[in-house]
């Protein structure tokens, strides 16, 4: 087995136990906590408690009822705004030991081609796709590209089995 090939599994290995690793963060700080729970309880409600409201209306709805959908609307937005708040704490900590995490990485893979990549990226991405590599070839892929097209992808599939 090329060694090349052992640091693309190798990558692809990392950003799976990374992307556990982030959402078991995000299911200790957000996922399984009574506040989390309640308040997306709470929108799922007011979501649908309000659908049902605008059904109903005819356009000859009075201003009262109007002003009812719009307090409700507010109350929903206002609690959107909380949830994203109760997220906004795994946030920062998955982003400090991503930063932490990254920069180990960077070290070990510094300088070193762990792919190939089957088409010449565009110019924009170049600098990112051959980051600290040696040569002209802009099909060698470098460990931060291959990282984030594997986080990127493993990462989603994960958040949508573990999200309820």
């Amino acid at each position: 087995m090329s060694t090349m090939f052992a640091d693309t599994l190798l990558i692809v290995f990392i950003s799976v136990c990374t992307a556990l690793l982030a959402e078991g963060i995000t299911w200790v700080l957000v996922y399984r906590t009574d506040k989390y729970k309640r308040l997306k309880a709470e929108v799922e409600k007011q979501s649908k408690k309000l659908e049902k409201k605008k059904e109903t209306i005819t356009e000859s709805a009075g201003r009262q009822q109007k002003k009812k959908i719009e307090r409700q609307e507010e109350k929903l937005k206002n609690n959107n705004r909380d949830l994203s708040m109760v997220r906004m704490k795994s946030m920062f900590a998955i982003g400090f030991c991503f930063t932490a995490l990254m920069g180990m990485f960077n070290s070990i893979f510094d300088g070193r081609v762990v792919a190939k990549l089957p088409f010449t990226p565009l110019s924009y991405i170049q600098g990112l796709s051959h980051r600290n590599l040696l040569g002209d070839d802009t099909t060698d892929c470098s460990f931060i590209f291959l990282y984030i097209l594997c986080t990127m992808s493993i990462r989603q599939d994960l958040s949508s089995l573990t999200r309820d």
